[in-house]
């Protein structure tokens, strides 16, 4: 009777063994060795319900704050220890951050930094410092009134992202644990039911 449903835990762990490292391709990294005997903690690579939410946060703010391959998941396993996060889940969620949703990220990031702190940069007024040769004074009055507040705004923006999308995250994943743990005690519970129908209807034919 069970046998019909898919495994929708076998499904999230294929996914993320493809997409985070191993342990040990994890300790081999020069920049994770001085902290090995710590990031190789088993409570970090252990799959409960506390670690795999944690790690899902801290997976989705570093992979969008930090945008950049590698460091991403080098930030998770070092930050994995004091949050005590899991690591395996924490290096998977880098991954949503990728070439394909970075634009879309960076140009949100933007506008809600730009929103926040009303700015408004007119990558034009560039093209007019050049057309009409404008002096260094002059170039700097233009970086440093557009280019300095647009790039805080950027970070800024991206700040808010990535704490937004953390915290949708956590929530996520705690519901999805939950769920999943409700539907492996109704599959126990039925697989044990059906058992018992098995067991009394073979006695009976016996009897």
């Amino acid at each position: 009777m069970s046998g019909g449903k898919p495994k929708d835990k076998a499904v999230v762990m294929n996914w993320i063994r493809k997409n985070s490292p191993t342990r040990e391709e994890l300790l081999e990294s020069r920049f994770v060795k001085p902290f090995a005997h710590r990031v190789a903690h088993s409570h970090l690579w252990r799959f409960t319900r506390t670690s795999v939410r944690r790690g899902t946060a801290l997976g989705l703010f570093v992979g969008i704050f930090f945008l950049i391959p590698g460091v991403q998941i080098l930030g998770v396993a070092l930050l994995a220890l004091p949050f005590r996060a899991n690591i395996p889940i924490g290096a998977a969620m880098t991954f949503l951050s990728n070439p394909l949703t970075t634009p879309l990220i960076l140009a949100a990031s933007v506008w809600l930094g730009n929103t926040l702190f009303g700015l408004h940069t007119h990558v034009a007024d560039l093209y007019i410092l050049y057309d009409e040769g404008a002096s260094l004074g002059e170039w700097w009055n233009w970086v440093s009134a557009n280019v300095g507040p647009a790039l805080l705004g950027g970070l800024a923006g991206l700040f808010v992202i990535s704490v937004v999308s953390a915290v949708v995250g956590y929530i996520l994943a705690s519901i999805i644990w939950d769920n999943w743990i409700r539907l492996r005690w109704r599959r126990k519970i039925r697989r044990a039911r059906d058992q018992r129908l098995e067991a009394s209807t073979s006695d009976a034919q016996a009897g």
